[in-house]
């Protein structure tokens, strides 16, 4: 005999594996809308992690979470993913990743997805700028703001963006172990290089 948890499992599990054989969103929605109502938050975080990555499917069910836990970061910010993979724009995911900031400052998925959701090139260098100073051994932030840094310098003939694209890949080399890292590094750095005047 299952559980109502192996229950609420393999009622998601059936609705998924239906979409994914071709059925209708309406139909894995109806599905999702009929599990989330008749279930507590808890139980739905529980049954909903296989589909975390899946905005068809976590979309939903952390709607009905995040109605019910307004305040809970790790939440808004599988929802914030959701929506952000879902495609649904930078101002939603903006704010539940600013949202998920305020209950939890330490949350760095949420400040991932709030400098992700920023849409300006300018404003999105300075995001990740704030992301990086405020975790400063992370470096996915730094290598994405090198990036971003790079990608405004060569656009926009930015000579401050340069200099932080170069030292944030300098930063990266120097904590790099791995040698095809270490080698993709020193390449960035020597076509960086190249754009000084």
């Amino acid at each position: 005999m299952r559980t109502p948890t192996e229950d609420l499992e393999a009622v998601l599990a059936e609705a998924v594996t239906a979409y994914r054989a071709g059925g209708a969103f309406d139909s894995l929605l109806a599905s999702l809308e009929a599990v989330a109502s008749s279930t507590s938050a808890e139980r739905l975080i529980a049954a909903a992690e296989p589909y975390r990555d899946v905005p068809e499917v976590a979309g939903p069910l952390y709607e009905r979470i995040v109605a019910e836990r307004p305040t809970d970061a790790r939440a808004l910010v599988v929802l914030a993913n959701a929506y952000w993979l879902a495609g649904r724009g930078p101002e939603v995911v903006s704010d539940l990743a600013s949202r998920a900031m305020a209950a939890d400052p330490g949350h760095r998925g949420a400040w991932h997805l709030w400098a992700l959701a920023e849409a300006e090139p300018r404003a999105r260098v300075a995001r990740w700028r704030q992301v990086v100073s405020r975790f400063p051994d992370d470096d996915l932030a730094r290598a994405v703001l090198a990036d971003n840094a790079a990608s405004l310098a060569g656009s926009a003939g930015d000579e401050e963006a340069l200099d932080l694209a170069i030292e944030s890949y300098q930063a990266l080399l120097a904590r790099a172990t791995e040698p095809a890292q270490r080698e993709a590094l020193q390449n960035a750095l020597r076509v960086l290089g190249g754009w000084r005047p």
